[in-house]
């Protein structure tokens, strides 16, 4: 097991300065996921290429988050999380520029995965947090910063859309360069390097294994309806996937310093944690994948809403509001009853707003208010996961454990995306030229949701509770002595 070291560092930020510099810092990283939504329509002749192809402008921003965090967090523990944390934003601000100056789809591919690369800032934000605030701040601030992964998303698509109706495109992308470099600025001006250091050898091999795992694994996830399900190709990368990450594990497990410590992963409060982060992750892009396709949809259908991109963005921005408005409760609630309730009770608000979405979506203000309900969920859910992975692993681990947390919600996501998307894409209707999916297809999504919030409450009541909070608080004390 590494040690962890001590290295001289300026003076801690004000707890409400690192949180608000770290969680915007989060929000940027986050828009990055919805900032081409608008444009998804028009890119095949912005870029000059086919539909097929510029689905790869959203997918290679997914695997590239999804593969960087846990490397991301455990360079952040090796080499400093402050240090890392700004290579990230240099990345993102590169991406941004490339993405802002060319019209090719090679080298707006290249772009969004340099923008994909810097997903690794929140978990690192939190392992920040942990690292430099007292004690008793540590968990409000937590949460606050875990919102932010809800929140980026759900504001980013109406702010892109309106810029996306009212100026040229690349603005979009100029507008992301800009809040990058504010953000680097602000990391720069405002935060210290972490005290905490693991003097240990970077894993490379396992760094790779993992990439190619997760890249045969979240592929075919991403693509295989496009591929189709049962094609050669689709089932020879998840045999791929399978064989890889086999190796991967076992190569892990024999080296002193792994990029991901399987056996403190294997422990039952993390493991739970982890397997809950993913039903969570599903149940959440049911509504970020149906919603605004409900809201867009023809008031002829019958029950579609007719809204315009920018205003079914606006209606869907109060559900990412509420996520973060709610971080203070989920913080409270933490420290009064445990994460593990707070996860759980995240979990049941979660599918009570798809209970809700599934017999009342007759008007606009319906689908808005369950979003807010789901909003909720998701925000107390999402607060409670780094509480219980940090109350459960090694101080010197807390950067890859979070990298790893965040994985495991990308995951979820990707999955929910293939899954729902299916089915949207199977039960549809005509409307004079359009393709819509039909209400039955809506109501599928939902159960299908209802289903992932409830696996998330079974999942997260299977948590060792006293040994989380025993971990935590033996982790606390070793917080104030590195003061």
């Amino acid at each position: 097991m590494s040690q962890i070291s001590s290295t001289p560092s300026k003076k801690s930020p004000s707890p409400r300065a690192a949180v608000a510099v770290l969680a915007f810092v989060g929000i940027v990283a986050s828009l990055m996921q919805t900032i081409v939504v608008p444009l998804i329509p028009q890119l095949p002749a912005l870029l000059h290429t086919s539909a097929t192809n510029t689905s790869w402008i959203i997918t290679a921003t997914l695997l590239a988050g999804a593969i960087v965090t846990p490397i991301a967090g455990r360079l952040g523990d090796i080499f400093g999380k402050r240090r890392m944390l700004l290579i990230s934003l240099a990345l993102l601000v590169a991406g941004s520029i490339i993405c802002a100056l060319t019209s090719s789809l090679g080298m707006m591919l290249a772009g969004r995965i340099l923008q994909g690369l810097a997903m690794g800032v929140i978990p690192m934000g939190i392992s920040i947090l942990r690292d430099e605030l007292p004690r008793e701040k540590v968990g409000s601030a937590v949460a606050t910063i875990s919102a932010t992964m809800g929140v980026g998303g759900a504001i980013g698509l109406p702010i892109s859309a309106l810029i996306a109706q009212n100026a040229d495109w690349h603005v979009l992308f100029w507008a992301a360069a800009s809040m990058a470099v504010l953000a680097l600025v602000l990391v720069l001006v405002v935060l210290p390097e972490s005290t905490l250091r693991t003097p240990a050898r970077f894993d490379g091999v396992g760094a790779a294994g993992l990439a190619a795992g997760l890249v045969t694994l979240l592929l075919p996830i991403t693509k295989g309806s496009d591929w189709g399900w049962g094609s050669a190709l689709t089932l020879g990368l998840f045999a791929a996937a399978a064989v890889i990450l086999v190796l991967w594990g076992i190569f892990e497990l024999r080296i002193p310093a792994p990029l991901v410590d399987l056996r403190v992963s294997a422990r039952p409060q993390v493991l739970f944690t982890n397997f809950a982060s993913i039903a969570v992750g599903f149940a959440m892009y049911a509504m970020s994948l149906a919603f605004p396709q409900l809201l867009m949809a023809p008031t002829a259908t019958g029950y579609g809403l007719g809204l315009s991109m920018v205003q079914a963005g606006l209606a869907m921005a109060p559900g990412g509001l509420v996520m973060m408005a709610l971080s203070p409760v989920s913080a409270r609630l933490s420290a009064r009853r445990g994460p593990k309730v707070t996860l759980i009770a995240g979990a049941i608000v979660i599918g009570a707003g798809y209970v809700l979405a599934l017999f009342l979506t007759d008007a606009v203000w319906h689908v808005i208010a369950a979003g807010m309900i789901i909003g909720a969920g998701i925000g107390l859910a999402y607060a409670a996961m780094p509480a219980l992975i940090m109350g459960a692993v090694p101080l010197q681990e807390t950067g890859s454990a979070n990298g790893l947390n965040s994985l495991m919600r990308a995951v979820g996501t990707s999955t929910s995306a293939a899954v729902m998307g299916v089915v949207l894409a199977n039960m549809t209707m005509s409307i004079g030229p359009a393709t819509v999916p039909t209400l039955e297809g809506f109501h599928t999504t939902f159960l299908i949701a209802i289903l992932a919030a409830a696996v998330a409450v079974v999942l997260g009541a299977l948590i060792p509770r006293k040994k989380v909070e025993t971990a935590a608080a033996q982790a606390a004390p070793l917080v104030d002595a590195k003061r």
